[in-house]
């Protein structure tokens, strides 16, 4: 039986996202931006969306181990992985992280995280945009298929079935 750290320990660490609940953390005390809505609203729905956003990483990590097997490596993969939160966006994991990042602004009150996220998700684009050129070259048609199926970030429409 593997532990916590064997399954999720290849947990990527965006450095968007990571550098802009940074600076939105140093915002909130600096020049605080307080949300125009009740403390408690904020609170409740910044919980909602950090634990929304740990399950997305965490049930894509499954997935991805899952399909790869043991000792996977998230940068180097061996299988498209299609199934799962994969079925409703190629990159997940990043819309968890985006999740995780307003969760935590919300859940201080902090304005400053409606910025700081949209600012993070567009530095990290570039990167999403590399990533996928690599599994196209890897994955060639099946990639391509896949790509016409399933939106980059997210849908709400339904699941590609594979």
């Amino acid at each position: 039986m593997m532990g916590l750290r064997e399954i999720y320990g290849n947990l990527p660490l965006p450095p968007g996202q990571v550098a802009g609940i940074a600076v939105d953390l140093v915002l909130a005390r600096v020049r605080p931006a307080r949300l125009p809505v009740p403390r408690p609203l904020s609170a409740a729905a910044g919980t909602g969306l950090l634990l929304a956003g740990i399950a997305v990483n965490f049930r894509s990590l499954a997935e991805r181990r899952r399909a790869e097997g043991e000792g996977f490596e998230l940068e180097h993969p061996r299988s498209l992985v299609i199934t799962g939160p994969y079925a409703l966006s190629r990159n997940p994991m990043y819309a968890g992280w985006w999740l995780i990042h307003l969760g935590s602004g919300l859940l201080q009150g902090s304005a400053w995280a409606l910025l700081t996220m949209p600012a993070a998700a567009l530095a990290e684009h570039r990167g999403v945009l590399a990533e996928e050129r690599k599994l196209s070259e890897q994955f060639g048609a099946d990639f391509a298929a896949y790509a016409a199926q399933v939106p980059r970030y997210f849908s709400l429409g339904r699941p590609l079935r594979p």
